[in-house]
């Protein structure tokens, strides 16, 4: 599903309107015509619906992630990921413990239009690498990132992370999966070169890494770059199960 798509950033245009305007054939910005008879659409909310239309096709032009995370409700924000799929960048990080302000951030994975990075710290995990690598992407995605992986990194390396974030634990939750990153993929069918490792193992891993074992740091990074790798399987998955299910079977309603 594509933000051309969607009207629900409209004021007065809930998810029943926009239904009903896909079932009527008003499938895209293209087809809305004011003169179309849909029942919630009188002549006030098409005219606010024409002066979006106008006001978005500007800020798609210019490729302004920003203006649509925005604009779109919280809940619907995965409707970006097809629009801005190739300047998503997923993200996961590994640290020492939960907590924020006494733990320690290890690794960070970044993968970006097929290529992936890795910081680690005591070597290139800093502040301004982490802000180049947030400001290369309109979109960023993660799993659970919103509560724990931005808030760490914004405590541990004063920063601010203030690109569209889709986190993609809400979608799936949306989908019918719940749990960790990992039960998803299983029941998804997401494969691992190691399924045994867990986020327990990446602080052990680190410890031994920090007592003399390199090999220790190679399986952290490998794991770390993995779960950041198959999150764009993962949106790619989950969004596609939503298009169907939310636009799809809209569409084709008498």
């Amino acid at each position: 599903m594509r933000i051309e798509n969607s009207f629900i950033p409209v004021d007065g245009v809930g998810e029943s309107t926009e239904r009903r305007l896909w079932a009527e054939g008003v499938t895209t910005w293209d087809a809305f015509d004011p003169a179309v008879d849909v029942r919630g659409v009188g002549s006030t909310t098409a005219d606010r619906i024409e002066s979006f239309i106008a006001e978005a096709l500007t800020h798609l032009d210019d490729g302004d992630a920003t203006y649509f995370d925005r604009a779109f409700p919280s809940g619907e924000r995965w409707r970006l990921y097809e629009n801005f799929r190739a300047e998503t960048c997923f993200f996961d990080i590994e640290t020492t413990g939960l907590d924020e302000h006494r733990d320690r951030v290890t690794t960070v994975s970044f993968h970006q239009d097929g290529e992936t990075t890795t910081l680690v710290a005591g070597d290139d995990l800093t502040a301004d690498r982490l802000r180049e690598q947030f400001a290369d992407a309109s979109l960023l995605a993660s799993f659970n990132g919103a509560r724990f992986d931005v808030p760490f990194l914004e405590t541990a390396f004063g920063i601010d992370v203030d690109t569209p974030h889709l986190d993609l634990m809400y979608p799936c939750k949306r989908v019918g999966l719940s749990g960790g990153l990992k039960p998803i993929e299983t029941q998804l069918g997401i494969d691992r070169d190691r399924p045994d490792l867990s986020g327990r193992d990446a602080v052990r891993l680190w410890r031994e890494y920090e007592r003399g074992d390199d090999d220790a740091l190679d399986t952290l990074v490998s794991y770390n770059r993995e779960d950041t790798e198959n999150l764009r399987t993962l949106a790619d998955v989950v969004t596609e199960t939503l298009h169907e299910d939310v636009f799809v079977g809209s569409a084709v309603e008498p």
